[in-house]
């Protein structure tokens, strides 16, 4: 790849970590070398353990899930903001060696939203990013910025969850 263009996979509907997740096992198939990052998700996704498996995938886990953001307490947060700021660092410490071809960002939005990440450093590395990197963000409400910098925006609407009727999260599907 000549350049690396920038996709956000965002709304209320389910399948953005999917998506985000077949491009990565796409490129891997044409070998490409991909960083997969997640923000705020925990490490039982069922997806975790076929991305493990890719040599072409680097996966970068956490060291804790804390569950929804909006249920912590302040301590939790103060700690999570912590641990995502180490994650955001590493990320461009990874990148800047110039082994990826391809960088996702699972939950960006989320984290980016909480200030879970430096907002204004993101804008700067994704508008100064190397040039060949294709880089992938996922998650509900993206900001405009980052709208603006993006070359595909999907918007995944949900029209029915069983979410709605009571029927909760089911491990293989839902995560």
């Amino acid at each position: 790849m000549d350049q690396g263009l920038i996709h956000i996979y965002c709304g209320d509907g389910k399948g953005k970590t999917s998506a985000a997740t077949g491009l990565a096992v796409r490129a891997a198939g044409c070998g490409k070398k991909v960083l997969f990052a997640r923000f705020l998700k925990n490490e039982e996704s069922g997806e975790l353990k076929v991305l493990d498996q890719i040599p072409e995938i680097d996966v970068i886990h956490l060291e804790r899930s804390y569950g929804f953001y909006s249920t912590l307490s302040d301590s939790e947060k103060e700690e999570v903001h912590r641990m995502y700021h180490a994650l955001w660092s590493d990320i461009l410490n990874m990148i800047s060696e110039g082994t990826y071809d391809i960088l996702v960002m699972d939950e960006f939005m989320a984290a980016y939203g909480y200030g879970l990440i430096p907002q204004d450093e993101a804008i700067t590395f994704l508008r100064e990013k190397p040039e060949s990197l294709e880089v992938v963000l996922t998650g509900r409400n993206p900001d405009e910025r980052l709208v603006e910098l993006a070359d595909y925006v999907s918007e995944i609407r949900k029209i029915r969850h069983p979410f709605d009727r009571g029927i909760r999260a089911r491990r293989g599907i839902e995560y």
